[in-house]
């Protein structure tokens, strides 16, 4: 039987902790290393680089961070596979080379391409996302660093493991665990405590980054290197799995991934198994992430203090509404929001005062430049008394939007450039299967009728929310058999958007995921137009879960009445 697969991450998104890389590298034994870089927004920007010097459109700070750890993984024997090549995959790949070179360590480089598509006017990318196969045919080739562009971030673990145990396409049992061990380690340590709904329980000051031992058979070891902060436990697995996922079919290039499958189990300290996924052909398309600018945006927020605040809030906007009519540029999209974070008789002045936020966009950049600023500054000595605002206005700056489309499978052209230049065709898997709806699974015997109390959800549910384009999904769990229970059958549509009331008109589809004693919703349009367009104060939907969390709902009173429940 072959050895297990230890692979890591050292990051989650382009921006995150600088010094993960050599953490990973120094912390404790691996075999790969991985960084996820890209995400929706992450494209745009990287378009918007591109246009201003063509030579660039990948991430510079993984090449900074290769700086110092080159040398560390060529001595280590540690192989990095990262998307940090966006849309220049070869570009990046060049960069490593140059910097191998330099610094005298002699490390096999590739790269994979294909992911690239015909970019439709008025957009600045088109980037399908791609499977572990090309991944998977550098390192059989021999490649110390592979550089990829748009993969699916569970490619990153995919594509090694396939490498390393020879698995074929139709493997999908064990393709399913690699995809679920992927998605967990992707987010880096918001699978170690980080973003974790009960992180009172434990010390994640500075969690350290996740760890995959990848088996044989898909199963998969959860944990971290030892003496480094953070948990891993049930929970914040739980956690990581159902960020941004939906239903029980999770889809991807390799495998479809049955997440009503998963069995996670406790294995000691900081080590939680992943095993019993199962796994079935993938769809026979692949997801086109689609960006653009969308207009232009500005924003101004006010600072309401003290008395009146609701009278103060309709005296500002309709002195502004009466300025832009004179302007005689009212932008397209006028939004205001009162966020009423004031108190009564409060002791410092901060606290005693509340946010109005105004967002307009428009096709036009004029449209929401000066008039707007010159409008809000103009009211400075003639408005509410304590006029002020966070900043001052600007003249706006463009958003964009993340658009999905789906292109057949075999259309999409994946190479790999292996480290001695070679082509090598990378084909679609060989069967395909629609992703169609699961049957419900039935639900748990309802817990006996009994006492409640008013309580936050939270008191009882961790939860974790985040963005799909322009969808959120909420994913919301317990930790043992009786609040699953209870949960199961509290927690419906109609609750939810009783709760949420920004989902109420709203599509709105849940999930029942019993392993995992959880609920998966997904809450269709709440971003509007994606993360990008900054449709709404919380963008991602990263806080929707902890708002949940925050209502108070009848809980059986056995439930709230027991040492882990914190009141």
């Amino acid at each position: 039987m072959t050895r297990p697969l230890r692979i890591g991450n050292a990051s989650g998104f382009y921006g995150d902790r600088f010094d993960a890389l050599r953490e990973m590298l120094t912390g404790g034994p691996l075999d790969v290393l991985t960084g996820d870089y890209l995400a929706e927004l992450t494209m745009l920007i990287l378009g918007r680089s591109r246009l201003k010097d063509p030579a660039r459109g990948y991430a510079t700070t993984f090449l900074r961070q290769l700086e110092e750890g080159l040398g560390l993984a060529h001595e280590r024997g540690v192989k990095v596979v990262t998307n940090a090549g966006g849309l220049n995959p070869a570009g990046l790949a060049d960069a490593v080379r140059e910097l191998a070179d330099r610094t005298g360590v002699p490390v096999r480089v590739a790269h994979v391409e294909g992911d690239s598509r015909p970019v439709p006017d008025g957009y600045l990318t088109a980037n399908a996302y791609l499977g572990g196969g090309g991944i998977a045919a550098c390192l059989r080739a021999g490649a110390d660093i592979v550089v990829t562009g748009r993969v699916t971030d569970a490619a990153l673990v995919t594509g090694p493991a396939a490498a390393h145990f020879g698995w074929a396409p139709d493997a999908h049992d064990a393709l399913a665990g690699a995809v679920v061990a992927g998605h967990v380690l992707e987010c880096g340590t918001q699978a170690t405590g980080g973003n974790y709904a009960f992180f009172g329980d434990h010390d994640v000051r500075r969690p350290g980054f996740p760890l995959a031992e990848i088996h044989e058979d898909g199963s998969s070891v959860i944990t971290k290197h030892d003496g480094t902060g953070g948990v891993v436990d049930t929970g914040t697995v739980t956690a990581q799995l159902l960020y941004e996922t939906g239903g029980a079919r999770y889809a991807g290039p390799d495998v479809t991934a049955r997440l009503d499958t998963v069995r996670l189990t406790q294995d000691g300290p900081d080590r939680v198994r992943i095993s019993g996924v199962r796994g079935e052909a993938p769809p026979p398309t692949l997801k086109v992430g689609l960006n653009r600018l969308g207009g232009w945006r500005n924003e101004v927020v006010f600072v309401l203090t003290g008395l009146d605040i609701e009278a103060k809030a309709r005296l500002v906007k309709d002195q502004f509404s009466d300025a832009l009519d004179r302007a005689g540029s009212k932008p397209a999209e006028v939004r205001w929001e009162l966020a009423r974070t004031d108190r009564t008789d409060a002791a410092t002045e901060e606290t005693a005062s509340a946010l109005l936020r105004l967002v307009v966009r428009d096709p036009d950049a004029e449209a929401v430049g000066r008039a707007v600023s010159g409008a809000a500054v103009e009211l400075a000595l003639g408005s509410y008394p304590g006029f002020h605002v966070t900043a001052p206005p600007g003249k706006g700056a463009p958003y964009g939007v993340f658009e999905a489309a789906y292109v057949p499978a075999g259309e999409v052209k994946h190479v790999a450039v292996l480290p001695d230049g070679t082509r090598e065709a990378v084909p679609a898997a060989g069967a395909f299967r629609e992703p169609d709806e699961v049957e419900a699974p039935a639900l748990p015997e309802p817990l006996p009728a009994g006492p409640t109390r008013t309580a936050p959800l939270g008191r009882i549910a961790g939860a974790r929310s985040g963005d799909k384009g322009g969808d959120a999904n909420v994913g919301v769990w317990v930790r043992d058999d009786d609040a699953w229970r209870w949960l199961a059958h509290e927690l419906t549509v109609a609750r939810f958007q009783e709760l949420l009331p920004e989902t109420a008109g709203l599509t709105v589809v849940r999930h029942v995921l019993p392993h995992l004693r959880a609920l998966n919703f997904t809450v269709h349009g709440l971003l509007g137009e994606g993360v990008a367009a900054q449709a709404r104060f919380d963008p991602q939907a990263k806080a929707v879960g902890e708002w949940l969390r925050s209502r108070h709902v009848p809980v059986p009173v056995r439930l709230l009445d027991r040492p882990e429940v914190h009141a």
